[in-house]
């Protein structure tokens, strides 16, 4: 088992749940919910997978909350 962090939007025109891995080039998917995306996600990783282990470009590190005077 492997476990990869994935970064995930909702497309304001769609309305989609859109996901990637950083770094993981190929890794990414959207669906109608967080369900559906997970899915699709687990599905493409998968896949990606079966050519061997990736050679991840970048690491996730995390977020941060920037603020700015308005």
């Amino acid at each position: 088992m492997r476990a990869f962090t994935a970064v995930i939007e909702r497309c304001p025109d769609t309305g989609l749940y859109v996901g990637f891995v950083p770094g993981f080039a190929g890794a990414h998917a959207q669906g109608e919910s967080l369900d559906e995306l997970q899915h699709n996600l687990q599905e493409v990783i998968a896949m990606l997978l079966e050519d061997g282990e990736p050679e991840l470009e970048s690491e996730f590190v995390g977020t941060q909350s920037i603020i700015v005077a308005a």
